[in-house]
């Protein structure tokens, strides 16, 4: 069987993710099946270390535009494709194969007003739509995204299968002291600290964890600082603002993404790992801390509860207080936070990229056999 995958998402933040652990662990699970990867041009290198049933095509086109309609049914029909793997909520309408989907979340349609024009809201709808009605499979990454999906559009059920993401091995090992202290060096860390990890779009709700912050460090905890690791804040002014607003410029910290080698670190190094967005369809970073060791605060919202299942401490992310009080809650009651730090440990251990690829992979096994059952027999026609 020939299986295409769409991997032009490859450095994106959370898809980026899911797209490197699907690639490289399928690498490590079938050596049999021909894989097909349509990449952006730059990144055609990608397959040199995978397996030689793995093959880059170069697919130009760019994620959400017309081109994208067009280019990716030819080439699926020029190569021949047996079953395409759209890891986005993106299906060409016109996809000349058998197809699976995974849609991570329901964003766009939950949030309308972060998308930039009506247009936007239209596209991401209708291809939504085309996702779930087109596909021969969807797959989903929490029991909360799988009820979103139902509530926007009428499939059935059991068309949706729910396989959760996972975190890379690397967050259940220490850093080796050496590293701590480059890093902490490097970035002139001062214990003790809040992290955050993710893009800073509104969702994210970090003008109200800047709220939350300002008021933990009037109830005393005057010494405690906020890293932020994600997007520039110079393209978000209401950030700016609030951190103007309360006077928190040597306290607050954006430092932009850095590489996993650094992330591990401050995860180890954080007092605790605060993350009060208020729309997940997974939800990594938590996931991430708690491997580290860190204690968790996050939204009572979405997926969140599930993910993290009781080891974490869960808040009303609309309230700003609720998250001031979570977030006094972990740093005052040593106690407590160690609970926390064990029950996430153990949480964390509970998702497997390897498991979840399995199972996508025995997805790819099913649609091939009933590929096969819909073939006609060769030198013979279908009547």
């Amino acid at each position: 069987m020939r299986i295409a995958i769409d991997v032009r998402k490859l450095h994106d933040y959370g898809i980026g993710t899911y797209i490197r652990n699907l690639v490289t662990h399928l690498h490590r699970l079938d050596s049999t099946t021909e894989y097909i990867l349509l990449s952006k041009p730059d990144d055609r290198t990608f397959a040199s270390g995978l397996g030689e049933n793995f093959r880059i095509v170069s697919q130009p086109a760019g994620s959400y535009s017309i081109s994208e309609q067009i280019r990716i049914p030819i080439q699926l029909k020029r190569e021949a494709i047996d079953l395409f793997h759209a890891p986005h909520y993106t299906l060409p309408a016109l996809t000349p194969c058998r197809s699976i989907v995974t849609i991570h979340d329901c964003i766009h349609l939950r949030f309308p007003q972060y998308l930039p024009n009506r247009f936007a809201y239209g596209y991401a709808r209708a291809a939504l739509w085309t996702a779930t009605h087109r596909s021969d499979r969807v797959l989903t990454v929490s029991e909360a995204s799988k009820q979103d999906i139902l509530s926007f559009f009428d499939i059935p059920a059991d068309k949706i299968t729910v396989i959760p993401n996972a975190i890379d091995d690397c967050f259940f090992v220490p850093p080796p002291d050496k590293n701590i202290e480059r890093i902490r060096e490097r970035y002139q860390l001062q214990p003790p600290f809040l992290l955050y990890v993710g893009n800073v779009h509104p969702h994210k709700n970090l003008e109200r964890l800047l709220d939350a912050f300002y008021k933990v460090r009037s109830l005393g905890h005057d010494d405690l600082s906020l890293l932020i690791i994600g997007d520039d804040i110079t393209r978000y002014a209401k950030l700016r603002r609030a951190v103007h607003r309360y006077q928190l410029h040597r306290c607050v910290r954006f430092l932009g993404f850095v590489p996993n080698e650094t992330l591990r670190v401050l995860y180890h190094l954080a007092r605790a790992f605060v993350f009060p967005s208020l729309y997940e369809g997974f939800g990594l970073p938590p996931l991430e801390a708690m491997a580290s060791g860190t204690a968790v605060v996050t939204s009572n919202v979405s997926s969140l509860p599930e993910v993290t299942g009781g080891a974490a401490v869960l808040v009303d992310p609309q309230n700003q207080d609720a998250i001031a009080d979570g977030i006094c809650r972990v740093l005052e009651d040593n106690v407590f936070r160690e609970e926390l730090v064990a029950k996430g440990r153990a949480r964390a251990k509970q998702f497997s990229w390897d498991r979840s690829i399995q199972h996508i992979l025995k997805i790819y096994r099913e649609k091939s056999l009933s590929n096969q059952r819909l073939s006609p027999p060769a030198g013979k026609t279908n009547a």
